[in-house]
């Protein structure tokens, strides 16, 4: 059951081609090396494990090996009181669902880097696309689409492919990198296409979302970020952009949720300072300007925080009266974006009257009014 409920939950991400749970059974029955396995069901990974109750616990000890190399790519024992024997076994399942996913998108990201671009087929490329997206800046970004695009040039059903392209745009609309309208119709149009192909690709539903709060939509925002997750409990970005939206003009305590939630599925995740960002913002709708401070701190200190979170950390800090601390930040800022002020800012987002109005009382204290 354990085993099957893995196989059935790495398939709602539809990120891969999973092998269906009778062949994996007739294998394992024989035996046989985890490579060898894999190259008999003509595979690039296999997931292995075992399940031990020792003592009054539960010992669920996993690997992933890559089927080319033999080599062990992530490893992890996870180890509970069974308690509630169901609750516990749908936490793991859900902490090596989320590990498997990142763990093959973080070697395939590295493996496409080693490759000539002209020599790569559309899931490298898309992958590539990835590698270059994550870092955050605008050059990196317009090095993401073209990949996004190569990808679809050679696999026009693609549907991370468009997801990845209407981030692109998305993130040029956010940054204001390119014509904020322009950009805000090209991530809507990509997300369209995305779901035309696939409907029940959570990455198709959770770039519509995105989409649709970029166009001021939030309740179409925060339906197709609801799809998205009941698509895929697993995914990790989806219950992030949930946070994203919640912490600003939903319910902040449904974003330190949802936040926490994508944490607990992807602890090391490109976009970790986008989840602690959000619960930072939440707490300041809720009045908790310390506890905001402490979380826009974290998320400033990951190596791939751009210029906004900078900026959610300035004004967190200031509102606790940190003001030196804020002060800093806001000096960083102006390093690269010398006009930057709490217009900026709040035209970033979308914010409701009371919070808007915090975050300039924030602004003033430090110059960024």
């Amino acid at each position: 059951g354990f085993t099957h409920d893995i196989i059935t939950r790495l398939a709602k991400l539809r990120d891969f081609f999973v092998i269906a749970r009778g062949s994996v059974f007739a294998l394992a029955e024989q035996n046989i090396a985890p490579e060898d396995a894999g190259r008999r069901l003509n595979v690039d990974y296999v997931a292995t494990g075992t399940v031990r109750s020792p003592s009054g616990r539960l010992i669920v000890s996993v690997e992933l090996i890559e089927v080319r190399s033999a080599r062990i790519v992530w490893a992890e024992t996870f180890e509970r009181r069974p308690d509630d024997i169901f609750s516990v076994l749908d936490d793991i399942g859900n902490s090596i669902v989320s590990s498997i996913s990142a763990e093959i998108e973080t070697v395939e990201r590295n493996r496409a880097m080693l490759k000539a671009p002209s020599s790569l087929n559309a899931w490298e490329a898309y992958h590539r696309g990835l590698w270059h997206m994550y870092r955050f800046t605008q050059a990196e970004n317009e090095q993401a689409r073209h990949f996004f695009a190569q990808a679809l040039q050679l696999d026009p059903t693609f549907a991370r492919a468009y997801a990845g392209l209407s981030f692109t745009h998305w993130q040029n609309a956010f940054q204001r990198w390119g014509d904020r309208d322009r950009e805000s119709a090209l991530a809507f149009e990509s997300a369209g296409h995305s779901l035309l192909v696939d409907d029940h690709n959570p990455a198709a539903h959770w770039a519509m979302g995105r989409a649709l709060w970029l166009r001021g939509e939030q309740d179409g925002s925060l339906l197709e970020l609801e799809r998205a997750v009941d698509l895929s409990p697993n995914f990790a970005l989806g219950h992030y952009a949930l946070s994203f939206v919640h912490s600003q003009s939903g319910d902040p305590r449904a974003a330190i949720g949802s936040s926490d939630h994508s944490r607990h599925l992807s602890p090391f995740d490109p976009l970790l300072f986008g989840m602690l960002g959000a619960r930072a913002m939440a707490h300041v709708r809720l009045g908790q300007f310390e506890e905001a401070a402490e979380w826009a701190l974290k998320a400033a200190a990951r190596p791939n925080a751009h210029a906004i979170i900078l900026a959610i950390a300035a004004h967190c800090l200031a509102l606790a009266g940190r003001l030196d601390e804020a002060r800093g930040f806001a000096a960083a800022i102006r390093k690269t974006r010398p006009d930057y002020c709490a217009d900026d800012f709040i035209g970033t987002f979308r914010f409701e009257p009371d919070a808007v109005a915090l975050f300039r009382q924030g602004a003033s204290r430090i110059g960024l009014n």
